[in-house]
């Protein structure tokens, strides 16, 4: 089983307001979904809840996704 992850950033006005997506696809169908709006990761099937839930008991994880934000979209800013 492999799964695409694909990685998005959203900028609104430059910087001021940035979001960071990550979700997960296997067979052209979203499994799970990470949203920095939502700060955890959301199921989208049955096997993607699952996902999720474990994804979001891991803390150490968690902290390194939720800071994507800044490591990942507010880094690499100016790159685009």
């Amino acid at each position: 089983f492999q799964e695409i992850g694909k990685h998005e950033c959203y900028f609104i006005n430059g910087m001021e307001k940035v979001r960071f997506v990550e979700r997960y696809i296997y067979n052209r169908e979203q499994l799970l979904h990470f949203d920095s709006d939502v700060g955890h990761y959301v199921g989208d099937t049955p096997f993607g809840e699952f996902q999720a839930r474990y994804f979001n008991s891991q803390t150490d994880f968690m902290e390194e996704t939720r800071a994507a934000v800044d490591t990942f979209c507010r880094h690499n800013y100016n790159v685009s």
